[in-house]
């Protein structure tokens, strides 16, 4: 295979999956959905020939131009075309992908701010996933668009199961965005910075934090907290998705 013009493997950080079992397990993931779908990071077209068996149109993306004209001979009826996720539209309702791990963030946060689609299914560095899927702790970006998004750990993928085999395991993360959110979208901005005030915020107590970050006084937030059912002696990380956008109301209306 020719070097591409964006770098080699190393360089494109890719690690293509190989285990035929967890391709079957993302294409079903993918299966609930219905609409068309959108493939970031195509490669090879291993996950592309599974997902181009379910029948609906299919957009398959990749960087490397080789591996696309390749693969765009293969499977005359996927679109495959040469583009970067971090700038092609994210319009299809299904997203699937095996990231880059490097990618992985920046990936992630495009997607959680643009697009129109409703669900994704992405194959991401195992801590990543575990991060984002609220394991052990919520995350500032997972409290970001926890109004307007689920998160859900589905499993681990082992290094062995990828060519060339990376450092870390993966893990396939599904997200999906809530049919109602709890929050209007015209509060997102607001509420983003709200979310990082309080992530980097100082005080010593959650109701002290919250005062800071809500420009609020200790009484305001230890009656947001007593409502949102969270314990003044939480943590961030502990708070809930629901607890986050009752916090948000409770403190800016």
């Amino acid at each position: 295979m020719p070097r591409s013009s964006h770098g080699g493997r190393h360089e494109l950080g890719q690690n293509f999956l190989t285990h035929r079992r967890t391709i079957s397990r993302i294409a079903e993931l993918v299966a609930d959905s219905p609409g068309p779908i959108l493939e970031i990071g195509s490669g090879d077209g291993a996950l592309t020939r599974e997902l181009a068996r379910l029948d609906r149109p299919l957009v398959a993306i990749d960087v490397d131009e080789h591996r696309v004209r390749r693969l765009a001979r293969a499977l005359p009826g996927v679109e495959v075309r040469r583009a970067d996720a971090l700038h092609h539209p994210l319009d299809a309702p299904s997203i699937v992908g095996n990231i880059p791990f490097h990618l992985t963030t920046p990936i992630l946060r495009r997607l959680l701010s643009t697009g129109t689609w409703e669900h994704a299914v992405l194959l991401t560095q195992w801590e990543v996933a575990r991060k984002r899927a609220g394991v052990g702790g919520g995350t500032m970006m997972t409290a970001q668009a926890a109004p307007w998004f689920t998160t859900s750990l589905v499993q681990r993928v082992p290094a062995q199961h990828f060519v060339p085999r990376p450092s870390v395991d993966g893990g396939v993360l599904q997200i999906r965005r809530r049919p109602e959110p709890l929050l209007p979208a015209s509060r997102r901005s607001p509420y983003d910075r709200f979310v990082r005030a309080v992530f980097t915020g100082r005080g010593g107590t959650l109701d002290r934090i919250l005062a800071r970050a809500a420009g609020a006084g200790p009484a305001q937030a230890r009656r947001a907290l007593q409502e949102a059912g969270v314990p003044r002696g939480g943590l961030p990380r502990d708070v809930g998705p629901e607890q986050w956008a009752a916090l948000f109301r409770g403190l800016h209306g």
